[in-house]
């Protein structure tokens, strides 16, 4: 699957008091982006779950933080699946305003049972879907 950009503009809650985004704040945008190209890929987590009994999880995060947004700017978060394994997610995700990179995360998630929180196999059609 291509790249998925989503845009977002920057409001008051999302900034310190300075007026510049809270670092935690992008952890918000990076989770809408990921969300947003598993929509995209056809892939529905409520679905997911009500079928299989798997959610996502965040187990691994590397981030660099280049440059601050703020209060009003319009930000594109872009998120790219890297590498498929078995019950794995390796993702690219770049946060920029008009071009400029901002921030850089590489993310790993993985498909879990919620009842058990243990690793599971991704579903073959969620594997399709992704690898489309």
């Amino acid at each position: 699957m291509s790249a998925h950009s989503l845009p977002i503009r920057i409001y008051w809650e999302d900034t310190d008091a300075g007026g510049v985004v809270y670092h935690a704040s992008y952890l918000r945008f990076m989770e809408r982006g990921r969300t947003e190209l598993l929509r995209a890929a056809g892939v529905d987590q409520s679905e997911v779950l009500k079928e299989t009994g798997l959610v996502f999880v965040v187990t691994r995060m590397e981030i660099d933080f280049r440059l601050p947004a703020k209060m009003d700017d319009e930000i594109v978060v872009e998120t790219r699946i890297g590498a498929l394994g078995g019950a794995s997610l390796k993702l690219a995700q770049t946060i920029s305003r008009g071009g400029v990179l901002l921030v850089q995360a590489d993310v790993t998630c993985a498909a879990i049972n919620r009842e058990t929180g243990r690793p599971s196999r991704l579903p073959a059609d969620v594997r399709e879907k992704l690898a489309g």
